[in-house]
């Protein structure tokens, strides 16, 4: 391969990478500026909000309280093939890193024990 050919596919990478980079921040941005991270706080404050009315209502009715009704304890499980995938393989890197580190480290030990 040619170092015009090298260039020019280093051209091609940098540039998809910056357009990835460039669409990303505009989604965020646009998310930010529209309000939507504040839509979805606001939304959790008004559950919560009903959630002690209701707990309210039911102290002044006499009704027998179980917290857990009034407790909204959703647990979202990000988990997927995907997630998986990365765990095994930032262990492996993990490993090898530290096997590359303690051989550095024990060859540099040897050279300087002599």
């Amino acid at each position: 391969m040619e170092i015009k050919d090298k260039k020019k596919l280093c051209n091609k990478i940098f540039w998809k990478i910056f357009l990835a980079l460039l669409i990303s921040f505009c989604a965020l941005y646009v998310s930010v500026a529209t309000g939507y991270y504040e839509f979805e706080q606001h939304k959790k404050v008004v559950l919560t909000n009903e959630k002690i009315e209701e707990f309210e209502q039911d102290l002044k009715d006499g009704k027998k309280i179980n917290v857990k009704k009034y407790l909204d304890e959703k647990e979202e499980i990000y988990e997927n093939s995907f997630s998986n995938a990365g765990i095994v393989f930032s262990n492996i890197i993990g490993e090898c890193v530290e096997n590359g580190i303690q051989d550095i480290f024990g060859f540099l030990n040897s050279i300087f024990d002599d």
